[in-house]
This record gives C-alpha cells, sequence and structure tokens, in this order.
C-alpha cells in the first residue's frame, strides 16, 4: 500500500481511514493528506476510526444534491439521516451533538445549539471532510459525539491561473420547482504567492414531495438564495516558513410565501398550501457566517521543533421562521461572534531506525459569545460569554514501524459571564402563557483535566488493530437551560459541564488487492448527560443524567476491476440512561439522539474511459424502542415509532473532452413518497412531513 499521510488529533488518538469511493476517478487515492488537527502522519500510525469524504466523493455527491447534510449522510456511517431542511437537528454523531469547524474555525454554538451548523458552507468550495468519530477535545467545547471539520480548496498547481467554471439546473417533474446553480473557482501561483478563489450561487425552485405536493414551508430550503465566497491568499517566505489568510463568508436567506396546512402525525403530512400570513419580518436562513482566519508555519524553529499559530474570527447569525408560541409572536435567531489563537509546537525527542519519539504541545484559546433572541429585540437566552484557555501536551512513540502508543493531557479552564435577564413569555400546552421572571446573572467557572490514550498494532497488511480512550469536554446547550429558568438566579440551576469517555476497539485491513474493510465498536459514558424531554405540558426541556451510549460500525470496499467498484456501511447503536443515577439504566435515550440502524450501499462503473456511472443506496431500519402514553395514546417528543425506508440516488458523469463535462444526477430516482426520520420521532402533528421527490440536477463543467 502507497504511504498515506494524514494528520492525528490533537490529543493523538484518533485514527483515519480514507474513503476509497470514486477510486475509478483518481490515481493514488490511498494517498490522504489530513489537517484536520495537529499533526501529519501515516495512516497506520493512528488507533481509531476516522471517515474521509474526498473531493471527488464530494463533487459526486454534489451532481445529486449541493445540501451538504445529505451529502454526509450518504458518506458517514454513523452520522444520523438528514431532515431535509435547514435544520440539522437529530443529525447526531454516534448519538451525540458534534462540533463542526471550517478549516480549524468553531461553526457550531454549543452555548445554544442553534442546529444550523452543517449548512454553513457550499461543498463546491470543500477540498474534503475530515470526521473524527468519538468525544473529542481537539478543539474544545461541543464535540461530545466528534468532530466534522471542512478543509477548503486550495491551490495544487505552479501554473498563474488555473480554475473551474460550473454551471447547473436542478428541477423536479412539477411546476415551480426550478432551480439555478453555479460556481467559479481560480487557483495560481506567481512567484512566493498561491492564491484560491471560489465563488457559488444557488437558487432553488420549490420543493415537492413524490405526490407533487409542496413540501412543509417549516425550515424550508425551498425559494432560498445561497452565497459562498472563499478567498485564500499564501506567501512562502522561505522553504521552512508560510503565511497564509483566509475569508469564508456565507449567506442563505428565503422568500418562500407559502402557508401551512398542519397535518396529522402518522397519517396526514403537513404540506405548504396557499399564501403565508407576511408576519415575518426577516427572511429565514443564515444571513451571514463570516471566517477570518491567518496562520503562521515554521518547520523548524529550533532543533527539531515545528511552531504553528492560528488566530481567527468568525460573525454568525442565523434566523427561524415567526413562531405565535412566543407571547405576541416573534422570530428567534442565534447570534455568535468567536475569536480565537490556537499554539502548536512538534518537537522531535529521537529518531532512529526502529523506533521514533516525538511531543506535541502548546495552547488553545478561545472566546465566545452566544444570544439568541427575537427579531424584536427581546432576548430568549441572556448574552453569555465564554473564555476558555486550555493548554495540552501529546506524547508519541513508534516501534518497529508496526507499533504506534500514543497519550495526551488537556487542561480545560473555562469562564462564562451569564448577563441578567427576563425569562421570555412562551406559550404552554393548555394556551396559556408562561410567567415571565427576572433572573440574575453571574460568573460560571468549569475546570477539568482530560486526557487519552491509544494503541495501534499493524501486524499484516490484513489485519491492524486499535484501541483508544479519549474524553470530551462541553457545556453543551447552557442557553436552553437558561431560558427555561424557574429561578431567579443562575447559581441554583444545574449547568455543570458534560464529560463524555469514550472507548474504541477496532480492526481494520487490505485482504486483497481488490478488498478492503473496517470493523469497530465503541463505548461512550458521561456522569451528566444532556437530552431533550417532554415535559408534563408537552413543552420540551433539558434532562441531565448519567448516560452510555454504545454502537457497532462497520464497512467493506470491493474493487474487482479497474472499471467497477462496490462497496457499503453499516451502523448501530444505543443509549441508555438512569433518570433517577441510581444505577438503573433501563431507560432509553430517544430517538432525537439515537438514530435507526442505516445501510449505505454504493457501485460505481466506468464503462468508457469518459463515461462514469453510479447508484447510491441509503437505507434506514425502523425504529420501535419505546410506548406511546397509556392514556392519551400519544407519543412523547422524540420517542415516536420509526418506519424504515430506503431511497435510491443515481448519479453519472460524461468527459467530453479535457476540458469539458457533463454531469447528470437524480436525488429519489424512484419518486418514493416517505418521511424523513426526524417526521416520525418528533411525535408532532407539525413536524410530520413527506421528503422530497424525484428531483434531477445536471451540470456543465470547464476546466482550464
Amino acid at each position: 500500500m502507497k504511504k498515506a499521510l494524514l494528520s492525528a488529533a490533537c490529543l493523538g488518538t484518533t485514527t483515519v481511514f480514507a474513503q476509497v469511493k470514486d477510486t475509478l476517478q483518481t490515481k493514488n487515492v490511498d494517498e490522504v493528506v489530513m489537517t484536520a488537527s495537529r499533526k501529519k502522519e501515516n495512516i497506520k500510525e493512528v488507533p481509531s476510526s476516522i471517515t474521509v469524504v474526498g473531493e471527488k466523493q464530494i463533487q459526486s455527491q454534489l451532481t445529486v444534491n449541493s445540501d451538504i447534510t445529505s451529502i454526509l449522510q450518504y458518506t458517514v456511517p454513523s452520522l444520523g439521516t438528514n431532515s431535509g431542511q435547514t435544520s440539522n437537528t437529530g443529525q447526531t454523531l454516534r448519538g451525540r451533538q458534534v462540533l463542526v469547524l471550517i478549516d480549524g474555525i468553531p461553526q457550531s454554538t454549543p452555548l445554544r445549539n442553534g442546529a444550523r451548523d452543517l449548512r454553513t458552507i457550499d461543498p463546491s468550495a470543500i477540498e474534503r471532510i475530515e470526521v473524527i468519530k468519538g468525544a473529542s477535545s481537539i478543539y474544545g467545547n461541543g464535540a461530545d459525539g466528534g468532530i466534522i471539520n471542512y478543509i477548503t480548496k486550495r491551490n495544487k498547481t505552479d501554473k498563474k491561473i488555473s480554475g473551474i467554471s460550473q454551471i447547473g439546473f436542478t428541477g423536479q417533474p412539477y411546476g415551480g420547482t426550478l432551480g439555478v446553480r453555479a460556481s467559479q473557482l481560480l487557483t495560481g501561483k506567481i512567484k512566493k504567492f498561491d492564491y484560491t478563489l471560489s465563488l457559488a450561487y444557488e437558487r432553488t425552485g420549490y420543493t415537492k414531495d413524490g405526490d407533487g405536493v409542496l413540501i412543509s414551508p417549516t425550515y424550508s430550503i425551498a425559494k432560498m438564495d445561497n452565497y459562498n465566497g472563499l478567498l485564500k491568499i499564501g506567501y512562502d517566505i522561505n522553504e521552512n516558513q508560510r503565511i497564509e489568510a483566509s475569508y469564508i463568508g456565507y449567506s442563505s436567506r428565503s422568500d418562500l410565501n407559502v402557508g401551512l396546512k398542519t397535518g396529522k402525525y402518522g397519517i396526514t403530512p403537513t404540506i405548504g398550501e396557499g399564501i403565508g400570513k407576511g408576519l415575518e419580518t426577516t427572511p429565514q436562513g443564515t444571513p451571514k457566517n463570516h471566517n477570518i482566519r491567518v496562520s503562521y508555519d515554521n518547520k523548524n524553529l529550533f532543533a527539531g521543533t515545528s511552531l504553528n499559530i492560528n488566530l481567527y474570527y468568525q460573525d454568525f447569525k442565523t434566523v427561524y421562521g415567526y413562531s405565535d408560541t412566543f407571547f405576541n409572536g416573534g422570530q428567534s435567531n442565534v447570534i455568535s461572534k468567536k475569536a480565537g489563537a490556537r499554539f502548536n509546537l512538534d518537537t522531535q525527542l529521537w529518531n532512529s531506525a526502529n523506533s521514533q519519539g516525538e511531543i506535541i504541545y502548546g495552547a488553545d484559546i478561545l472566546n465566545d459569545e452566544t444570544v439568541q433572541k427575537l427579531e424584536d429585540g427581546r432576548f430568549w437566552t441572556p448574552n453569555m460569554n465564554m473564555t476558555n484557555i486550555a493548554p495540552f501536551v501529546l506524547a508519541k512513540i513508534d516501534l518497529f514501524k508496526k507499533l504506534t502508543i500514543k497519550g495526551g493531557l488537556r487542561y480545560e479552564n473555562i469562564k462564562v459571564n451569564v448577563d441578567d435577564f427576563n425569562t421570555l413569555s412562551t406559550l404552554k400546552s393548555d394556551g396559556t402563557f408562561t410567567k415571565s421572571i427576572p433572573v440574575a446573572g453571574g460568573k460560571l467557572s468549569y475546570n477539568a483535566l482530560v486526557g487519552n490514550i491509544g494503541v495501534r498494532y499493524n501486524i499484516e497488511p490484513y489485519i491492524n488493530l486499535f484501541g483508544s480512550f479519549s474524553q470530551a469536554y462541553s457545556i453543551n446547550e447552557l442557553g436552553r437551560i437558561l431560558r427555561t429558568s424557574t429561578s431567579e438566579t443562575i447559581k441554583n440551576l444545574e449547568t455543570k459541564p458534560i464529560i463524555v469517555n469514550n472507548y474504541e476497539l477496532g480492526a481494520t485491513g487490505q485482504l486483497s488487492s481488490w478488498l478492503n474493510y473496517e470493523l469497530t465498536s465503541y463505548v461512550s459514558t458521561s456522569k451528566l448527560g444532556a437530552s431533550f424531554v417532554q415535559s408534563p405540558d408537552r413543552a420540551l426541556m433539558i434532562q441531565r443524567s448519567p448516560e452510555i451510549v454504545y454502537g457497532v460500525e462497520g464497512f467493506l470496499h470491493f474493487t474487482p476491476t479497474k472499471w467497477i467498484q462496490f462497496g457499503g456501511s453499516y451502523s448501530w447503536m444505543e443509549g441508555i440512561t438512569s433518570i433517577k443515577d441510581d444505577g438503573d439504566y433501563s431507560a432509553k435515550i430517544n430517538n432525537s439522539r439515537i438514530s435507526a440502524p442505516k445501510v449505505l450501499a454504493y457501485v460505481q462503473a466506468r464503462p468508457i474511459p469518459t463515461l462514469s456511472i453510479g447508484l447510491d443506496m441509503l437505507h434506514s431500519f425502523q425504529q420501535n424502542r419505546f410506548e406511546p402514553n397509556a392514556k392519551t395514546g400519544l407519543f412523547a417528543y422524540g420517542e415516536g415509532y420509526v418506519p424504515e425506508y430506503t431511497v435510491f440516488n443515481f448519479k453519472s458523469s460524461y468527459e467530453v473532452s479535457n476540458n469539458w463535462r457533463l454531469s447528470l444526477g437524480i436525488e429519489n430516482l424512484f419518486n418514493k413518497v416517505y418521511q424523513p426520520a426526524i417526521s416520525w420521532w418528533t411525535a408532532r402533528d407539525s413536524d410530520f412531513t413527506n421528503a422530497l421527490g424525484l428531483r434531477g440536477t445536471f451540470m456543465i463543467e470547464y476546466k482550464f
């Protein structure tokens, strides 16, 4: 096997498997460079499971659907299925919340999780996606289930200018559904300077189900303008030093004006019908997501030591639709600003023929200011200002080019300033409104030492064993806890952090030149987890209790000949909790976090050198883990029965010449009428909606 370069996690317990799909479109696919963390290293040196979604995969999936949440559900085994909406609620990773990054810049808002962090960039700007599965403290707060890091495109040539121009059209076999997208990529190098410029625009049409009926306008992706821009400039000071600056901007706004006709859970879907009430003052979507980053690398700061410094800033706002659940109605938003710095030193301790040793050390500094308000200015959560300073150290030893041992420690020092506020008056199930109460803010402090250790033993090419222990530390959903306060001071609220312990054991290998595999099992525990549950008046609240999540996942990939390949993956998980913290774990974590077992399968063929065709399948199994209320016959939120469903997507491309390529993709190939999992497990009439019906995408691409 050719050498594969990967970068390990900051704490060094995360292993990598580079996806091999779409190998018919590229050579040397096992050479993958990862920069999701602190250090580049060989795939055989990392001791747990990572999924890498490569550029060819992204482009292939983009032919079918440009929604990044859809691309992820078809490429990451243990990630929940998407909702088909602007919200990624329920799309957890291994049953826990995920931290989303763009080039290492945090996009998630864990202080008040608005579930809009996955859709913060256009896939045309992404070179690859690194998915670190399992609890991780690599980038601090919010990575209970892992990390999804979008790595943006960069210059790869010595040409002064090269690029890719794309224009595409989307549509369904129903009126009003036509959409258009266009993107332009320019890269080049001039002496010591290199640059990357990426621009993308998409206008979506109406979205309809398999029967041609308008899908619910709530969190709808219909009639939306999406904009994305990337500018990256690098300068090689000398052979050892480089400085790079980048700006990434994303915006999405919907002008959909469709009324809502509420259906009946499990019977009649909620649909879009007629004209909206025109009560929204701000278009739904994410009107701004600005990311600025400056990095400096020195490969030889002093004897055997390299240095990396990253400075970043993010300015994010997302806006939700009008709701009459607030007193006098209104639209809510989540606003978050982050500024941070990462300092990373890497010192080689020794390097002999049969062993090497190194130590990686440094510190992360992050300031996160998050608030949720209504567009009219009323506060739903108070202003929360978090400062996190975290020094870390990692030791790594490689022995006999077969055995890798890693261990790391990170000290989390978090302080949160919470402003005084008044709780917002909201609608209860009996038709009355809660009483607004004043809540005194204050300062919250959290400190913890988290660590990890991992071992990988490469016995033979056909069997490599790995095992690891890693921890995550987060104060996820502090805002939701505060906004439902019934106390007049935050000192009386349960705001303790979530510490997750993740244990993983797996095997991977190459059984022959045409067959490779991976099988992984994991268990993650937390003494004080956090889940959405339904109160007696059917309002959502946070339940804090001990939790255990466990599961298995695996894949097989076959490449019997040069012109065809196929394979698939399977993932299964379960979650249990001790509600009274008495050692009784008979209660289950609900389906808002524990997704149904999922099978992904694909076949990709190139019958002639210029033509590529493929078929993807997603099968979500049924979930029947809870019983409805004996008196009312209703399921509680998150506990609804989820039936199984299977969806097929078709994708193809034809290379007209070295410069021109045509692509055609068809989503939901057989125009199946079904509901996504979230429609069922929420167990609410308003959320019971159909999924998107058959939709085609035609794209024209020009390379120069």
